[in-house]
Parts: C-alpha cells; structure tokens; sequence
C-alpha cells in the first residue's frame, strides 16, 4: 500500500478524488438548500460558495498536471524519477490550490470593499450571483477561464498526443493505448465544461425557461456530477496497479465477513 503514497501519479490521483468529493458535498448542500430552504444568511452561502468554488477550479489544473506526469513517465522516463518527486508534487499540489485562491478570493475581497457589511448578514437565495453582484467579477471570470482554457487545452492536447505516438511507437497493442487516450480525452472534455459553464447556463436557462429547475439540475449532473464520477474509473479502476490492491481489499474484506458469519 506504500506505492499509493510513493508515487506521484497516485498522490496527484488521491487529491483529485478527495478535492472532487468535497466539491460533490458541497453543491448537493448548495443544491439541497435551494430546494428546500432557499434563503440562508449571506455569509454561510458565502463560505460554502467559496470552497465550492475552489474544488471547481482545482479540477482541471489536477488533470493537467496529472497528464504532464503521464508525459514524463512515457515520453522521458529516465528523467521521471528525478523530476517527479514526492516533494515536488506536493509543491505542486499547493501550488494548484494557490492558483484557484488566487482566481475566486478576490471576488470576496471586491465584494468586501464595495458593499456594505450588512448585505452579509441579510437572507437571500444562495447563488454565486447574488453573493458577488459586481459586473466587473463576471469579465474577470470570463477573461481568467477564457485564459486557464487555452493553457489547460494546450497542456492536455501536447501531452495526450505525444503519449499517443511513443505508446504507438514502442508497443504493439496500439489499439489499447488509443482507447485510453479517447477515454482520457472524454473526461477531459467533461473537465473543460468548468471553464464554459456559465455561458452553458445562459444558454440552458434561455432555452429551458419554463423548465428551469430541471435544467438546472441536468446542467448540474452533466457539469458538475458526471466529470467527477468518470475520474475514479479512467484514472484508478483501469489501473493495473491500483484494481490489483483494490480486488485484493474487496476480497480480504468478504473473507472477512464470511468468517464472522
């Protein structure tokens, strides 16, 4: 069990389960609020807002980086063991979530200098929108996602593609390693939507307007839910690795209680 704290893939695979189970947890609370309680003090909304946000943003930037490590294991492995070190990937780690603070804090801090402190403490329906109202925030957002797109794209696709040709190059079993670069590619895909989400909602809400809670939800399951469910399957279940110590787990625990029995 030590190579799941070893190795960096399984350190990066590890912080993108846990940082997609806190973000799961945190939007069924948003979404449970809004169809039962719907107003809650401003300042909760905020908090849960937040940190719903950051694991959003973090998302991507994980697969990025988990796809630059695949590049190096495939493409450069006698440099792999002196480039992927524990520590640097914990570096990387905290580098990831100072990146996202650095894209969703100054939303509050904005929000901060120009209402009062009273609008924290009224009650109102808890949406993004109406805790960060200032239209100068959404530009921000739409020219800081329109950025992280091009470079995260960039990042992916090179890497992905060059994984690509030296598996082709230097391994019979081609097909395998193109099924594994579509799959990547799909949830990646389902990634991207984090970046574009917004506009997806415009348009969903125009299109939907008289079904808007249910398009809501359907929005919220495709964006949201149906990325961070595909994750565990493409990056641990087809891992040889990784579906070894989880079958001889599943397997210890029915002997287990097959013994208790």
């Amino acid at each position: 069990m030590q190579i799941f704290y070893l190795n960096p893939r399984y350190i990066l695979f590890i912080h993108l389960v846990l940082n997609d189970m806190i973000h799961v947890m945190l939007s069924v609370i948003l979404f449970v609020i809004s169809y039962t309680v719907q107003k809650i003090k401003l300042y909760i909304c905020c908090v849960i807002v937040l940190f719903a946000r950051l694991a959003t943003e973090n998302t991507p930037l994980n697969v990025a980086c988990m796809a630059i490590e695949c590049y190096i294991a495939v493409c450069l492995p006698l440099r792999h063991s002196r480039i992927c070190t524990i520590n640097k990937t914990l570096m990387l780690i905290g580098l990831i979530w100072v990146t996202s603070m650095s894209v969703v804090l100054p939303d509050l801090f904005v929000t901060l200098a120009t209402q009062p402190l009273d609008f924290f403490h009224s009650t109102r329906v808890c949406h993004k929108a109406g805790i960060f109202p200032n239209p100068v925030l959404i530009n921000k957002r739409n020219i800081i996602h329109s950025v992280f797109l091009v470079i995260v794209w960039f990042t992916i696709f090179y890497t992905y593609f060059r994984i690509l040709f030296t598996a082709r190059a230097a391994s019979k079993d081609s097909k395998k390693a193109r099924n594994t670069i579509i799959l990547h590619g799909f949830q990646v895909l389902l990634c991207m939507t984090t970046y574009v989400g917004p506009q997806i909602l415009d348009v969903v809400q125009q299109w939907f307007l008289l079904n808007y809670f249910d398009s809501m939800f359907a929005f919220y399951i495709v964006v949201h839910v149906l990325p961070r469910s595909i994750s565990p399957i493409i990056y641990g279940v087809r891992d040889e690795t990784f579906r070894k110590y989880l079958k001889r787990n599943m397997l210890c625990n029915r002997n287990f209680q097959i013994s208790c029995d």
